[in-house]
């Protein structure tokens, strides 16, 4: 009886540590925040983008949003991802949830949210829209293709887009 009780002690405390470290997870990733004033973060992000000569890529979606997630990690795990995004974007989340929908933001970029989460939206450093993407068309399975995001980092960089590459 003594062994059943340190037995179920055991995977109570193992369980509880488990979802500690979940919860942990969950608290590091937010990676949308319903609070931030998005028009002073977004013009911010547009500055930067112009002292630096980037665009702004804007990634739409919530803490809600597996596939939000998903993007993300990606983005940020895969080395050439990652080294192609910082060289050329300035990156925003902005939050869609029902904490703070972003309406008048989303009306200014076209409504990208017909597309579904995540979608991205690039910008120029001045602030013209220049893609919408939505990231179906980047997955593959269950997670993003490489390849395609990549491309997609590619062809909307400000180098893809110089005339005097032309």
């Amino acid at each position: 009886m003594e062994r059943l009780i340190l037995l179920i002690l055991s995977i109570l405390i193992i369980s509880n540590v488990v979802l500690a470290q979940n919860i942990s997870v969950q608290i590091k990733e937010k990676l949308y925040s319903p609070s931030a004033n998005a028009k002073v973060d977004i013009a911010n992000a547009l500055n930067k983008a112009e002292n630096e000569g980037k665009h702004v890529l804007i990634q739409i979606g919530g803490n809600w949003c597996g596939w939000c997630i998903l993007l993300d990690r990606k983005l940020n795990s895969n080395d050439t991802l990652k080294s192609v995004l910082i060289n050329n974007f300035i990156v925003y989340h902005l939050n869609y949830s029902s904490k703070n929908y972003n309406a008048d933001i989303l009306a200014s970029l076209g409504f990208p949210q017909r597309f579904g989460f995540p979608v991205l939206v690039i910008l120029d450093s001045k602030g013209n829209r220049l893609h919408t993407q939505n990231t179906s068309y980047l997955e593959e399975g269950k997670g993003h293709h490489t390849k395609k995001v990549l491309a997609f980092l590619n062809n909307w960089s400000p180098a893809a887009l110089d005339k005097h590459q032309y």
